[in-house]
C-alpha cells in the first residue's frame, strides 16, 4: 500500500469522480483507476461502486475513507516536521531595519538566534521603513523593524516595540523657545530638519500637517537622528524628532511638545502572518531582547 493510492482513494471519494479526481491529482484517469484498482487488490475489497455514473463509495470504501485520511495526514505532519528542523539548521533569514535606528536590542535578538540555529544565514537589509513594509509584503524580506504610524501595517502582523510623540527640538536662541506653547502652524514657518518621506516619524508628520491644510517647510532631511540633531544645532532649521531621540542631544538642543500633534510614531516589528520556523524562532528572541 503506498501513499499515492491512499491520495488518489481520497481524491475519488470525495470528487465522486474518476476524471475530476485525476485532474485534482494531476495524472490521466486510466492512472487513477489503476492504481486504485491495485489498492482493492491488497485490501482484498472493491472501494467504489461502478455501476453508475458517479463513483459511490461502497460499505468496505466507507471504513477505509477517515483511516485513509488520517494516514495522509499523518504523512504531511511528518513532512512538515523534518522541514522545520531544515529550516532552523541551513535556512536562511533577510532582516529589514529602518535605516539610521540603531537598536541594540535587535542586535541582541539576532546574536541570540544565531547562537541557537548557527547554520542559519543571516542578511540585514538596511532601508526606509515603506520599503522595508512592501519587501516583507512581498517575500524579500522576513521580518523588519520599522518606524509606522500604525500599529501594524495593512496584511501584516506586528509588536510595537516605541511609541511616543514626536517633538520640536530647537536650537538655543531660536525664537520658538519664547512661546509657552507649540503648535504645528507655528513650526510650519520655520525651517525644518526631518527624516525623509518613507520613515514612520516622518509619516506622523506629514499626516498630521495635511490634516490641518499646512505646508512646513522642510530645508534639509537626513537619515540618523545624529546628522539631524547636528544640522538644528548649527542653527541650519528646527528639527522633528521622537522624543527619546531628542533626549540624547539636549546638550545642545531644547525638546519642546508640539500640543496638537499627538499621534505617536512606532517602532515596531513587522512581519508576515504564518511565518516560516526561522522567522518563529526570531521573534521569540525580538520579545526576549525587547522585553525590559
Amino acid at each position: 500500500m503506498e501513499l499515492r493510492q491512499l491520495e488518489y482513494f481520497v481524491a475519488v471519494a470525495e470528487e465522486r469522480n474518476f476524471t475530476r479526481a485525476a485532474e485534482r491529482v494531476h495524472i490521466s484517469q486510466s492512472g487513477v483507476s489503476a492504481q486504485i484498482r491495485q489498492l482493492e487488490r491488497e485490501l482484498g475489497a472493491e472501494l467504489f461502486d461502478r455501476s453508475a455514473r458517479t463513483a459511490t463509495l461502497t460499505v468496505a470504501g466507507k471504513a477505509a475513507l477517515e483511516h485513509a485520511r488520517s494516514a495522509l495526514a499523518a504523512a504531511g505532519a511528518v513532512g512538515q516536521a523534518v522541514g522545520e528542523v531544515t529550516d532552523l539548521i541551513r535556512g536562511r533569514l533577510t532582516v529589514g531595519m529602518v535605516i539610521g535606528c540603531t537598536v541594540t536590542p535587535l542586535f541582541d535578538a539576532l546574536a541570540a538566534f544565531h547562537r541557537a540555529h548557527p547554520g542559519v544565514e543571516i542578511s540585514l537589509l538596511e532601508d526606509h521603513s515603506d520599503r522595508l513594509v512592501e519587501g516583507v509584503r512581498t517575500g524579500a524580506v522576513d521580518v523588519a523593524l520599522v518606524g509606522t504610524a500604525s500599529a501594524a501595517p495593512e496584511g501584516l502582523e506586528a509588536l510595537t516595540i516605541i511609541s511616543e510623540r514626536l517633538v520640536a527640538a530647537v536650537p538655543t536662541g531660536h525664537c520658538l523657545l519664547e512661546r509657552r506653547a507649540l503648535t504645528l502652524r507655528d513650526l510650519a514657518g520655520h525651517p525644518l530638519v526631518c527624516m525623509p518621506p518613507g520613515t514612520g516619524l516622518r509619516t506622523v508628520f506629514d499626516s498630521a500637517c495635511r490634516a490641518q491644510g499646512l505646508r512646513p517647510a522642510i530645508a534639509l532631511q537626513a537619515s540618523a537622528a545624529d546628522a539631524i540633531a547636528d544640522l538644528a544645532a548649527r542653527g541650519l532649521g528646527v528639527a522633528v524628532l521622537s522624543e527619546s531621540m531628542a533626549a540624547a542631544y539636549r546638550d545642545r538642543l531644547t525638546a519642546r511638545a508640539i500640543d496638537d500633534l499627538e499621534t505617536p510614531a512606532l517602532l515596531a516589528l513587522v512581519w508576515k502572518g504564518a511565518p516560516h520556523p526561522a522567522v518563529r524562532a526570531m521573534l521569540t528572541h525580538s520579545r526576549r531582547a525587547f522585553t525590559p
